[in-house]
C-alpha cells in the first residue's frame, strides 16, 4: 500500500529530529508512536496531507485521546500533552520548511497536569507521631529523644522547611515566656519571617534547651545551630529525615510521613479550624497567595466527604 502524503511528511519530520535535533531513540521512538496515533485518526477522517488539517481537527484530536473515543486506550493529561507537544511541533515543522501557509496546533494547548492535591495526615495520626518519641526502659528522656521530640513538634507546630529548622541557630528564637515564642525562619529568596510556636512544641523546645542542647553541645565546636547531632556538631537534613522516618515507623505508619507531609498538615489543620488563608501564607512563607490556595482544595474535598455521608438528602 502506498503511503500517503501526510505519513510521509511526518517521515521526514521524523528524519529532522534524528538528524538534525539528535533527538535519543527512546524519545524518537515516542514521537513516532505519538504521530502514528496522530495519522491514524487523519487518515479516519480523510486527511492525507498536512495541508488539509484545520484548526479545530487537533483540537479534536486532543479531546479523542483523553476520551479514548479513537478506538484506543484514553490517555491520562501527561501522556495526552506529551502527544499534543508532538503534533504541535510536526506542525510547526510544516509551517517552517514552507509546505503549509500557517500551522493549525498553534492555538492548541497541552492540557494542564492535574493539581496533586498536597496529602496531610489526619489529627490523630500526628498525635500518634508526636508520641512515637518514646522514653528509654527507666521511663526517662534522653538528651537525643529531648531533641527529637523539639524538632519533630516544631516540623508540625511551625509549617517550616526542613532546611529552615536545619539552618535555625539558638539566637534565632525569642526569649521562652509565658508568651507564645517566636521563630525567625529564613525562607526561600532570602527572605525571613516571623512564625509563633504552640505551647506543645514551646514545652518541647524548652525542654531541649535546657536539658539536651548543652549536654550535646560539650562534645561541639561552638556552633549557634540550634540543632546539634550526637557529636555536637549541626544535624543535617538527612539526619532529620531519619530522625522523623524512625518516628513515623513506631508510630505505625510506614514510609507516608516526610517534613513536608508534616508541613501539608499543618496548613491543612489550620485552613480546617477557621484561619484565613492570607494569614496561612505569611506563615508558610509563599510569595503568592495562590501558592497557598492549593491547601484549600483539601479542605472542601474533606466538606463534600463529610455532606455526602451526613446530609439526609445527599444519601443515595
Amino acid at each position: 500500500m502506498s503511503s500517503s502524503t501526510l505519513q510521509r511528511q511526518i517521515q521526514a519530520y521524523l528524519d529532522h529530529l534524528a538528524v538534525e535535533r539528535g533527538l535519543a531513540k527512546n524519545s524518537l521512538a515516542a514521537y513516532r508512536r505519538d504521530l502514528s496515533r496522530y495519522e491514524q485518526y487523519c487518515a479516519n477522517r480523510k486527511i492525507t496531507d498536512g495541508k488539509q488539517v484545520a484548526s479545530d481537527a487537533v483540537s479534536d484530536f486532543l479531546v479523542n485521546i483523553r476520551m479514548g473515543q479513537d478506538g484506543q486506550a484514553a490517555l491520562a493529561a501527561s501522556s495526552a500533552s506529551r502527544t499534543v507537544i508532538a503534533v504541535r511541533g510536526f506542525h510547526a515543522f510544516l509551517a517552517r520548511e514552507g509546505i503549509t501557509d500557517s500551522d493549525p496546533a498553534r492555538q492548541v494547548k497541552p492540557p494542564a497536569p492535574a493539581k496533586r492535591l498536597p496529602k496531610a495526615l489526619p489529627f490523630s495520626e500526628v498525635q500518634a507521631l508526636l508520641s512515637a518519641v518514646g522514653a528509654d526502659s527507666d521511663g526517662d528522656l534522653t538528651v537525643l529523644m529531648l531533641r527529637d521530640r523539639a524538632l519533630i513538634e516544631l516540623l508540625y507546630g511551625t509549617g517550616a522547611r526542613i532546611s529552615e529548622l536545619m539552618d535555625l541557630s539558638v539566637d534565632d528564637i525569642t526569649k521562652l515566656t509565658d508568651e507564645l515564642p517566636i521563630l525567625r525562619l529564613h525562607g526561600k529568596g532570602d527572605k525571613y519571617r516571623l512564625v509563633p510556636v504552640g505551647s506543645h512544641a514551646r514545652k518541647a523546645l524548652d525542654d531541649y534547651l535546657v536539658r539536651a542542647r548543652p549536654v550535646l553541645a560539650i562534645g561541639g565546636r561552638g556552633t549557634p545551630a540550634l540543632f546539634l547531632n550526637a557529636r555536637g556538631g549541626k544535624l543535617s537534613r538527612q539526619s532529620a529525615w531519619t530522625i522523623l522516618q524512625a518516628a513515623a515507623q513506631r508510630a505505625g505508619l510506614g514510609d507516608k510521613v516526610s517534613p513536608h507531609t508534616l508541613r501539608h498538615s499543618f496548613a491543612t489543620h489550620l485552613l480546617e479550624n477557621g484561619a484565613d488563608v492570607r494569614v496561612v501564607q505569611e506563615l508558610l512563607g509563599h510569595a503568592s497567595v495562590t501558592t497557598t490556595q492549593i491547601y484549600t482544595m483539601v479542605t472542601v474535598e474533606q466538606l463534600r466527604e463529610v455532606y455526602a455521608t451526613s446530609h439526609p438528602r445527599a444519601k443515595v
